[in-house]
């Protein structure tokens, strides 16, 4: 039997030979990211409600045997064209695509491609291009090509009331102006199957464009321990050092970079010895007590899940603040929800309660005076104080970023890269469950599933709090770090 592509691995395969290759033969190297595993969550949530827009639809489904997927497509098709069918199967030129939405009009059959962005962007239309051509070769001509995503603008008012959350663009003639290069893309996956080794092809751009590459780490030069896109802010500099050849960060000439950041990173890493600048702790010496340390966790659904709301809307469930009295005194106060409810205004309450009226409130980005302006937005009642506080808060990323690097943080300024460079005991990968925020939400997700058991409930629910109440560990830790006037770091 000949080889088969997938739609998916055409698009690998353009991505990168080198990826198709590995994802056929050594799928086991590949890496699974948060990230990744939240985008199929919320693909299939919002797949499940574009199938509730159309109740009159009928679905193919993706557990039965290919053979019975194509017939059965093949069957409603010739019966009842003029109702959507989900999920049909097609196969022609050694190609098999499955498409989200096809159905008859008056007009001619359209074909439906359902995404959670909110925009349409160019591998969207490769995608389509890819099923209009199979779909038209195996005898299904597609006289329009739509593509469906999510309305950013869409106001969610309960009742699973989901009428206007996608938007519906037509792209058929971007579509059709991609037709006659389809089967060179073909040819060129189909022979990349065939290849009796892993094609040599370096690591560079493409490797996040369009999307993260799931083999990146494998694709990485060995020995390379300081590979040069880590440089911050890197860009065309690094496509420049990759082309000529140098992979670690180590080996770039002295002038070669110009931006002041960059310079920091490759010194340090040749030294080995952290950049610690003098105003760093002159600066946090300044700041009074009471202080404050403050993390949020935030949620965001393609498809909304509380009334009042919108798709992506940050959303924050949960809290974290650990608090100094005064120099030597450290106390911890938290909000977690945990009933699956809207838990914003418990969240904002909970906040006002906690952090009281004065003194400096430590952040490490400036998403907490997002949230909490967007809470004081959203609760005119709580409005005052919410604003009064965020003008409290202090971004210690721009100190650290200004003032701090480490070799070890690889170029990564994050309080995770930071914190195991000053606190070597206090480490996120050792969190278990939740080490991340892409992996707080999913956690968050499964605490308020109706069908999760209370044990696993009670589980990730500790897992959620150890993990948020680590961040603002953390920040306490940097500036305990850097703050003493007789300390040999300032």
């Amino acid at each position: 039997m000949p080889r088969m592509l997938s739609k998916s691995q055409v698009l690998a395969s353009r991505q990168c030979q080198r990826r198709l290759w590995l994802e056929v033969h050594r799928p086991e190297l590949r890496d699974i990211y948060s990230a990744m595993l939240q985008r199929l969550r919320q693909g299939h949530r919002l797949e499940k409600v574009a199938h509730a827009l159309h109740p009159d639809g009928v679905l193919i489904g993706r557990d039965i045997p290919l053979h019975k997927a194509l017939q059965a497509t093949a069957d409603h098709l010739q019966r009842i064209p003029y109702t959507p069918l989900f999920e049909a199967t097609f196969s022609a030129h050694q190609v098999l695509v499955r498409a989200d939405m096809i159905r008859q009009t008056d007009a001619g059959r359209t074909l439906t491609e359902i995404k959670s962005s909110t925009r349409v962007k160019p591998y969207h239309l490769i995608d389509c291009a890819i099923q209009h051509w199979v779909i038209d070769a195996a005898g299904y001509p597609v006289s329009k090509t739509l593509l469906a995503h999510i309305d950013r603008r869409f106001h969610y008012r309960g009742d699973d009331d989901y009428a206007g959350l996608l938007r519906h663009v037509d792209v058929s003639e971007r579509v059709e102006a991609l037709q006659r290069e389809v089967p060179q893309w073909v040819v060129a996956g189909l022979d990349t199957l065939d290849m009796p080794k892993e094609p040599a092809i370096d690591v560079g751009p493409h490797c996040t464009d369009p999307m993260a590459c799931p083999f990146r780490h494998h694709c990485q030069p060995d020995g390379t321990e300081y590979p040069v896109n880590l440089l911050p802010g890197g860009g065309h500099i690094v496509a420049q050092l990759q082309a000529e050849g140098i992979a670690d960060v180590r080996d770039i000439p002295e002038g070669r970079l110009h931006k002041v950041l960059q310079e920091r990173v490759r010194i340090a890493t040749i030294s080995g010895r952290p950049y610690v600048g003098q105003a760093i702790g002159a600066t946090l010496r300044t700041l009074p007590y009471p202080r404050y340390y403050l993390d949020f966790e935030t949620t965001q659904f393609a498809v909304p899940r509380w009334p009042d709301t919108r798709p992506y809307e940050q959303l924050p469930f949960q809290w974290s603040c650990h608090i100094e009295p005064e120099a030597g005194e450290l106390g911890h106060a938290q909000f977690l929800d945990t009933t699956g409810e809207s838990p914003m205004r418990a969240c904002a309450q909970s906040l006002l309660d906690a952090l009281g009226d004065t003194g400096p409130v430590f952040t490490y980005s400036p998403f907490e005076k997002t949230v909490i302006h967007r809470l004081a937005t959203r609760f005119p009642d709580l409005g005052p104080r919410l604003r009064s506080l965020a003008e409290r808060l202090y971004d210690l990323l721009p100190l650290i970023r200004a003032h701090y690097y480490h070799p070890a943080m690889k170029g990564s300024y994050s309080i995770k890269a930071v914190l195991p460079t000053i606190a070597a005991d206090l480490n996120h990968e050792a969190l278990g469950d939740v080490h991340d925020g892409v992996g707080a939400q999913i956690a968050y997700e499964e605490l308020i599933g109706k069908t999760t058991a209370l044990s696993r409930k009670a589980s990730l629910a500790d897992a959620l709090r150890r993990y948020c109440a680590l961040d603002t560990l953390a920040m306490v830790e940097i500036v305990r770090f850097f703050e003493p006037a007789n300390s040999a770091r300032n």
